[in-house]
């Protein structure tokens, strides 16, 4: 990792690191961050995506990924879910007056992505999303389903994702990753007449 800087404000920081027989994956996230990173896995279009995620929510991300390519990329892809979600989750701490809830509308040329989101502590993944091609670069598009079941799982979310406009399957997903960046992003942000509250009228998240 290259050692990105924390942010003067907020310290909401995580380092995960998770290896299995399959998959090798450490992350580290600076969620008050100012869009740095440092992504490298074996999918070129993967590291474009997550680059532009952390560009447009403003995060610090760092993510080494390698994985059994030989057998299929969904391991890889699925892991990465898991441990960004998994950082964001331990980063976030107690939630202790954050947004919870975040949502975006992001177009792309003729493409058109819609991302809402809330960390409500109860995992669920809406995902309304078609594909022409198998493959967008070299990413396997039948995986992405599962790189947000992981996060949302992973970080105790429910994300619905819905793409209902569109021609070209790289405009599609891009449209999608800046969406799902920025929706976090609103959902991470802290609101200041929250006083550090928790957002739930349960008392916990």
């Amino acid at each position: 990792m290259n050692g990105l800087q924390d942010a003067s404000v907020g310290n909401r920081v995580a380092e995960v690191c998770r290896k299995t027989k399959e998959t090798s994956i450490s992350v580290r996230l600076n969620i008050d961050g100012s869009g740095k990173y440092g992504v490298s896995t074996p999918i070129g279009f993967l590291n474009h995506m997550l680059e532009a995620f952390s560009k447009h929510g403003l995060f610090d991300l760092e993510l080494d990924a390698t994985g059994d390519l030989e057998v299929d990329q969904h391991h890889l892809v699925e892991d990465c879910g898991i441990v960004l979600g998994q950082a964001f989750r331990e980063a976030l701490g107690d939630k202790r007056g954050i947004n919870r809830a975040g949502y975006f509308v992001f177009p792309m040329d003729e493409s058109l992505a819609i991302v809402a989101v809330d960390i409500s502590g109860r995992p669920f993944l809406q995902f309304d999303a078609k594909f022409r091609r198998r493959e967008c670069g070299a990413l396997d598009t039948d995986v992405l389903e599962d790189f947000f079941q992981g996060f949302a799982s992973s970080l105790g979310a429910n994300i619905a994702i819905s793409i209902p406009a569109g021609r070209s399957d790289h405009h599609k997903i891009e449209a999608l990753f800046k969406a799902f960046a920025k929706a976090m992003k609103m959902a991470c942000s802290k609101e200041a007449r929250a006083m550090g509250s928790l957002p739930s009228t349960k008392g916990m998240v």
